[in-house]
């Protein structure tokens, strides 16, 4: 009698040691994708050629909440209307002016080089791999976000600026975190 007793209690000391270890495994899974890192997947070329569709990477979700959001970080933009994500480059921040003539990318009338884009992609392009955008003052919640591939990409110039709450993640890493998986 003592066998069978014994056995149904370590059944249930396995059992319950299984619950536990699945409760603690699915509490640090929703935690590290809600609070730390998420995996994205880039959809069309719209950052070719730095990111290829079909790429998948992790988002840096705590590093967008630890240092901010800077000038051509990779930003992974939440679209509440589509239910969807975008990745672009953050090009304007809170408060600036920003423009793009001749192709050019004006911030507060001021040249700004954008060594990220690949000049032989560019040249492609000839004269219209950035189109003209008329100068946009953002507000102090606001980013301008661009597509590295401009001539596919939708981005603020389509959506308008992003609101900073709309930036799930950010982050240089997340370029090669996804270029790398890619």
């Amino acid at each position: 009698m003592e066998n069978k007793e014994t056995k149904k209690e370590t059944f249930a000391e396995g059992a319950w040691d299984f619950l536990k270890s699945l409760m603690i495994s699915m509490a640090a899974v929703f935690i590290l994708s809600n609070f730390v890192i998420r995996p994205i997947e880039v959809e069309g070329d719209s950052m070719y050629p730095t990111l290829h569709s079909g790429s998948i990477g992790l988002a840096n979700i705590i590093g967008r909440k630890m240092d901010g959001i800077r000038r051509f970080d990779i930003a992974i933009i939440y679209i509440k209307e589509s239910n969807k994500y975008l990745v672009k480059r953050v090009v304007g921040l809170p408060n600036e002016t920003v423009s793009c003539h001749d192709g050019v990318l004006y911030i507060n009338e001021e040249p700004v080089d954008e060594p990220f884009l690949s000049p032989d992609y560019k040249a492609q392009f000839s004269d219209v791999f950035t189109a003209e955008i008329e100068p946009v003052t953002l507000g102090p919640d606001e980013y301008y976000c661009l597509g590295d591939n401009r001539p596919s990409s939708r981005d603020s110039r389509y959506y308008g600026p992003f609101r900073e709450s709309q930036i799930a993640a950010k982050g240089a890493d997340v370029k090669c975190i996804i270029k790398g998986l890619g």
